[in-house]
């Protein structure tokens, strides 16, 4: 069962991008054309699930599952799309994640919109604030239940994911 955990901001999340991305250029050399911290880790000072999401972006994303063999021998697991077009999906760690991968084509909408949402959090360090209070509450009220703890900041989300693409253009 996945606990759901909230940790203050860790200088060393940055440190395990950089370790991590390295691995994920390893494998996928060229196809790579840059990588992307991405989520709450990416946001200094701003209390998170202690897990790196990262944000490759990819020349064609129809190659990426080539390569899924190379992931499984690091420690992930394929997801496919996961439930977003045009995405592929890798999780590490099982139960207790470490990364999450999010892979999409160069021109994909949903790169500006991940961006976005960090850019935008960087920018507001109050609403970052609210949004990482809101994430701690959550958290102690559902310790056990990540799909309440992701229904509960999913308002708040949507909101700051709002004003963050109109910020952003």
């Amino acid at each position: 069962m996945r606990k759901v955990e909230v940790k203050h901001y860790d200088g060393q999340w940055g440190s395990m991008f950089e370790e991590e991305s390295r691995n994920l250029y390893e494998i996928f050399g060229a196809e790579i054309i840059d990588i992307h911290h991405i989520g709450s880790t990416s946001v200094s000072g701003l209390q998170a699930k202690p897990i790196i999401d990262m944000m490759p972006v990819v020349k064609d994303i129809h190659r990426v599952n080539d390569y899924n063999s190379a992931m499984i021998a690091i420690g992930y697991e394929p997801k496919g799309e996961n439930g977003i077009s045009g995405r592929r999906y890798f999780q590490k760690g099982g139960d207790d994640r470490t990364h999450h991968v999010h892979m999409y084509a160069w021109g994909n909408s949903e790169i500006n919109r991940h961006l976005a949402f960090r850019d935008y959090l960087r920018a507001h360090p109050e609403v970052a604030k609210e949004y990482g209070e809101l994430k701690v509450k959550l958290a102690q009220r559902f310790p056990d239940d990540i799909e309440l703890y992701i229904k509960g900041k999913e308002l708040l989300a949507s909101e700051i994911d709002r004003n963050a693409i109109a910020w952003y253009r």
